[in-house]
């Protein structure tokens, strides 16, 4: 057993997901794989089932598809039952560097453990920083900075996040109800309030999206619009966990967002103002628990 587990959480990216366990499989620094799955139905149960006999990894069925938010929940619960001391969270289309993990650990060690979260620095598939993983130094702010070893930071994303045992001891929880969306931004902010964390750009993954773009209620496509109801409404909690400071740049937000769907949305304008007024209501009465692992 190595005292790492790569908690991959995957839902119906049957091909992306075995990118992703063979670049964890090369890694410089060993570390165990763990895959929650979200009851995929593209045959992801029997592409791993190689994996599984050769016991290569550590296999769980959510038993319903209860996101990423839920996954990575079941995932660092279950990690935190079988013992591992470190946590390193991705997405299924998350492709670490072989030296990715190596490069965490001789950050983790040269702080003596004593931070919150690190995250890797990700790339697009062409190399360029990828927009929708750039962490943030404040609610408002991103990093420029991805030459520095260690750069300070506020939030991160569950694209290569690495968490050690004692912090999610007394953290907690990825909140489960948040289902998708937020709940990276949620639990490092939760983080980052009691313990110094940081961008590792020694440490590099490939995020392997359609396109190299944050989300973006105007002019996404409009099939994906019913989501950004669950991002409003998520939001509202991490805003909220922010202060007077959040509340203020929640609405300041809310507006830039109104602005761009009424000046530069192609179509459905008003389906994509009612979901964000609608998602930033749901949020006024959104209060989810944060779970704590069982000792």
């Amino acid at each position: 057993m190595n005292d790492t587990a790569a908690i991959v959480v995957t839902f119906n990216r049957k091909n992306l997901l075995k990118e992703c366990i063979k670049k964890l499989q090369v890694q410089t620094h060993k570390a165990d794989i763990i895959i929650i799955d979200n009851m995929s139905t593209d045959g992801t149960s029997e592409m791993l089932k190689p994996f599984i006999d050769a016991k290569q990894i550590i296999y769980h069925s959510t038993g319903k598809n209860i996101g990423g938010a839920g996954g990575f929940n079941e995932g660092i619960k279950l990690a935190y039952e079988l013992g591992y001391k470190y946590f390193w969270l991705m997405d299924d289309d998350c492709l670490p560097t072989k030296d990715a993990l190596k490069n965490l650990k001789l950050i983790a060690n040269r702080l003596d453990d004593n931070f919150g979260f690190l995250c890797s620095k990700v790339l697009w598939i062409d190399n360029s920083v990828c927009q929708m993983n750039i962490p943030k130094v404040s609610l408002s702010k991103k990093v420029n900075d991805f030459c520095d070893d260690l750069v300070p930071i506020k939030m991160g994303t569950f694209v290569s996040f690495y968490v050690n045992r004692k912090v999610v001891k007394e953290i907690g929880l990825p909140i489960k109800d948040f289902f998708i969306w937020g709940d990276d931004l949620e639990y490092s902010q939760r983080i980052s309030n009691k313990y110094s964390s940081y961008l590792v750009n020694t440490s590099i993954v490939i995020h392997e999206t359609k396109n190299n773009s944050g989300s973006n209620v105007a002019i996404d496509d409009f099939q994906r619009i019913k989501r950004y109801r669950l991002s409003y409404r998520n939001e509202a909690v991490l805003f909220r966990e922010a202060g007077i400071k959040g509340k203020i740049y929640q609405y300041l937000r809310i507006g830039l967002h109104i602005g761009r769907v009424i000046f530069k949305s192609p179509n459905h304008k008003w389906d994509r103002l009612k979901t964000i007024i609608i998602g930033t209501k749901d949020g006024h009465n959104f209060y989810p628990k944060i779970e704590k692992v069982n000792e």
